[in-house]
């Protein structure tokens, strides 16, 4: 008697027991966990020790005393760092003394003002969130989206648009009906170089870049044109979007924290939402692991194609909406200093995952806050910061660094490529 052969199955089904498999060995993820939370906290420390090498060399107490001696000169390094980074966290996340002194006195002016430091973090971190969240999301997808800055640029001069040419509406209609104009400018930033990418096998790389000359010029235009606010003298200036439209600030000024940065949590929760818990999210990521697989699986590499970049353009732009409706309130030139460019940063420390890429903007905009902060103070250039960043980012690429620097072990399975496909093709 013949045995019966088990039914064949199909690939996705295969796919998707091997990714939910738990034939790991136990302790397996705890370990994994552990490594790629290390490895991005060693790579900030070190970035932090890189960063205080340079303030010692851009000292020139430093070198007048180690004209002295070798003594004094270990000594005013020591100092010129501590004096820095001292002012570096005080100025982004507030004075302990004056914290302290101000829950005694229990007057609620003076602990506002003492959180403030702290508070305008948050506001700071908010736009990197925000663009961190639509790069990443792009790198899940096998992409490579190098255009988030012009994608924020057009969120925000949609945003403001809508804000300052609609009136009468309540605020629970303006506000979220200025922020879908945002996102859906942007996602029409990054629908074109995504459709071009699937139909005509155009980088991503380079259309994304050239889209953000055209947002650029393009904000250039309009602010001196046909959104130039009146009366504004000739400065490129659109006019001020209506109170209805802002989104609310929880204390007075000049206190900027405002409801963006709770917004752009719950974006985050509902990117993880959806790349994670949906069949959308799924196909997503598996184009962007093995698109050779998912096509042969049934999924249209196309529209996954398309609908990432679209997504991704749509998370950057609420960047630039957030900036206008939640700080600014108008457009003007000079409205992102770099978020854009950032944010490819930022998703790589966040390793492309939604918490990481949240944990990733507190710490940048943590830093970018602080670094007035120690400028005045210490007089250190604000430059330093990007040269942490800069560094921050290399050991995050390269991870084998941090690992022969700190004698960690190598990860038992190779680490996942956030570059799967796309670049250099």
């Amino acid at each position: 008697m013949s045995e019966e052969k088990p039914p064949k199955k199909g690939f996705l089904q295969v796919l998707l027991e091997e990714i939910t498999s738990s034939r790991r060995p136990r302790g397996s993820g705890g370990r994994r966990l552990g490594q790629t939370v290390l490895v991005p906290l060693l790579a900030v420390f070190s970035g932090l020790v890189i960063g205080g090498i340079f303030i010692i060399m851009t000292s020139e107490q430093v070198y007048a005393a180690f004209g002295q001696s070798i003594g004094a000169g270990l000594t005013a390094s020591w100092q010129a760092v501590a004096q820095a980074y001292s002012a570096l966290f005080t100025g982004a996340l507030g004075s302990p003394a004056r914290i302290v002194a101000a829950l005694r006195s229990g007057s609620g002016e003076e602990i506002r003002l003492a959180f403030n430091p702290f508070l305008e973090s948050l506001v700071v971190s908010t736009p990197y969130i925000f663009v961190g969240l639509g790069v990443a999301l792009g790198f899940k997808s096998g992409l490579f989206n190098i255009g988030a800055e012009g994608q924020l640029f057009v969120g925000a001069l949609a945003s403001a648009y809508v804000g300052y040419s609609i009136t009468g509406l309540p605020w629970i209609i303006h506000a979220p009906l200025a922020l879908l104009a945002g996102a859906l400018a942007g996602a029409v930033w990054g629908f074109i170089p995504g459709w071009l990418k699937a139909k005509t096998g155009g980088h991503e790389v380079i259309n994304t870049m050239m889209m953000n000359y055209v947002a650029f010029r393009l904000s250039d235009w309009l602010l001196i044109g046909p959104m130039q606010r009146p009366g504004s003298g000739g400065i490129p200036i659109s006019p001020m979007i209506a109170a209805s439209a802002t989104l609310p600030r929880f204390f007075p000024e000049p206190m900027r924290f405002h409801l963006g940065f709770f917004l752009a949590l719950g974006v985050a929760g509902l990117v993880y939402w959806f790349m994670f818990k949906t069949t959308w999210g799924f196909e997503l990521r598996t184009v962007g692991a093995n698109p050779n697989a998912a096509r042969y699986a049934g999924m249209s590499i196309v529209r996954n194609t398309v609908l990432a970049m679209s997504l991704s353009g749509a998370l950057a732009a609420l960047a630039g909406a957030n900036q206008v409706l939640g700080v600014n309130h108008n457009v003007a030139m000079g409205l992102s200093s770099g978020y854009g460019f950032d944010s490819i940063a930022l998703a790589l420390l966040g390793n492309s995952h939604p918490v990481g890429v949240v944990l990733a903007g507190l710490l940048f905009g943590t830093l970018r806050n602080g670094a007035l902060q120690m400028e005045v103070v210490s007089g250190i250039p604000i430059d330093i910061i990007s040269i942490l960043q800069a560094v921050i980012l290399g050991f995050i690429a390269a991870p084998a660094i941090i690992r022969t620097v700190y004698r960690l072990k190598a990860p038992a399975q190779a680490e996942e490529s956030v570059f799967a496909r796309g670049w250099g093709r």
